[in-house]
């Protein structure tokens, strides 16, 4: 046993090198623990991630991410073994190690929120890239979904990117989750006009275009009386994909048809009556 007096009469280097020779043991010790956790660690990351990615349900994102996430835990594990393995009280350490995440937590506050957010979309998939959706005031398709925003590109070219948290908080419809979607078209015909023979025209128009789903049937009906006009609906459903067509095909062709078997479709009219003083 070497006395703290002659401890101190040693130069640096030589302290060191006996620090070295007393403690050989728990280095090599420490040093195991090290490499072998940092080994583990890696190796079940690696597990974790290729696990996750074979289930559907999880994005290739949210997999890594996932996998990261217990990388840093095991080292951290590590850290605190080897530490310990030279006598540093490890509560102290924990305790420390609590209050930074708890720090980095409350300062990354909405960050955080974003992360949780973006994990929550890519586990419950309300919408996935390349569909179409509409939430708040934008109606986009999506690019890429992100741990922190999501990349929209709406129908007039504009990029948009959103936090995720915004996403997940709001109502999404998702226009393109379904195979199959339903169009109504209004139009309004004059009230000397016959309601049969609109419905009879509107159903001919329906029933010509192969686009439209034959199950649902189409449907022609009288859908409002309004100041100037009748209101003469249509319902048809159409593959997704054709709906924007459908759309401005029915349209185009219900107010041609309309003019060449002479039905009217007006526009608002008042008429003003003037009494005398």
């Amino acid at each position: 046993m070497i006395a703290e007096t002659d401890i101190a009469a040693l130069s640096v280097p030589e302290q060191i090198w006996l620090w070295l020779r007393v403690n050989m043991v728990e280095i090599a010790g420490a040093f195991a623990v090290l490499v072998i956790g940092l080994l583990i660690a890696s190796f079940v990351s690696r597990w974790v991630e290729r696990t996750l990615t074979k289930s559907p349900r999880f994005d290739q994102t949210i997999a890594a991410f996932l996998s990261n996430l217990v990388k840093y835990a095991l080292w951290a594990l590590v850290l605190v073994t080897v530490l310990s393995q030279f006598g540093v009280e490890t509560t102290s350490i924990l305790a420390a190690l609590g209050g930074l995440a708890l720090a980095v937590g409350l300062a990354l506050q909405g960050t955080l929120s974003n992360v949780a957010s973006g994990v929550m979309i890519l586990v419950q998939k309300p919408f996935k890239v390349g569909e179409a959706i509409s939430v708040n005031e934008f109606t986009a398709v999506v690019q890429q979904i992100g741990l922190f925003t999501t990349e929209l590109k709406q129908f007039d070219g504009l990029f948009v990117m959103v936090p995720n948290s915004e996403l997940w908080n709001q109502p999404i419809v998702n226009l393109h989750r379904h195979p199959t979607r339903r169009f109504e078209l209004i139009v309004g015909i004059g009230y000397d006009d016959s309601m049969e023979q609109a419905r009879k025209e509107l159903l001919a128009l329906a029933e010509a275009d192969e686009r439209v789903l034959d199950d649902p049937a189409p449907q022609a009906f009288v859908n409002s009386l309004d100041d100037s006009s009748v209101g003469i609906g249509l319902r048809v459903w159409c593959a997704t994909g054709d709906y924007m067509a459908v759309s401005w095909d029915l349209t185009e062709k219900a107010k041609a048809r309309f003019d060449a078997v002479g039905l009217n479709i007006p526009f608002p009219q008042r008429e003003v009556t003037m009494k005398a003083a």
